[in-house]
């Protein structure tokens, strides 16, 4: 029995959910990088970054190649570029919304957002 689509949908977003990973696949989404150009854009040692390259090979999310000493990682596919610049969308308007919600909550408004106590939500 093959494994159902939601479930590997859900390994493939637990690969995704380390902000390592994540600025890794942000940098790779501009250009390839070499591990020692990322290691100073990511700010971590050495070891937890390559530990991090490894995750993403394996999920078959990245490639490498060596070019003498040093070794270059590129997107495997373009749509990771795209799916990051889908969540950057998504997190905008999340983001929005609670900077609406906060600004609400300071003025004091009754707006449509305010939770009063022993209503749930309601308006």
């Amino acid at each position: 029995m093959s494994t159902p689509l939601y479930r590997l949908k859900a390994e493939f977003f637990k690969t995704l959910g380390h902000p390592v990973r994540i600025r890794v696949l942000e940098l790779l989404s501009e250009r390839d990088h070499a591990v020692s150009e990322m290691l100073a854009e990511v700010g971590v040692e050495a070891a937890h970054l390559s530990q991090q390259l490894a995750v993403l090979r394996r999920a078959g999310l990245v490639t490498a190649r060596r070019e003498g000493s040093a070794v270059h990682y590129t997107l495997a596919d373009p749509g990771v570029a795209e799916l990051l610049r889908v969540a950057r969308t998504i997190l905008t308007g999340v983001l929005a919304g609670q900077a609406e919600l906060l600004a609400d909550l300071r003025s004091g408004g009754d707006g449509p957002h305010e939770v009063r106590p022993g209503r749930r939500g309601a308006p």
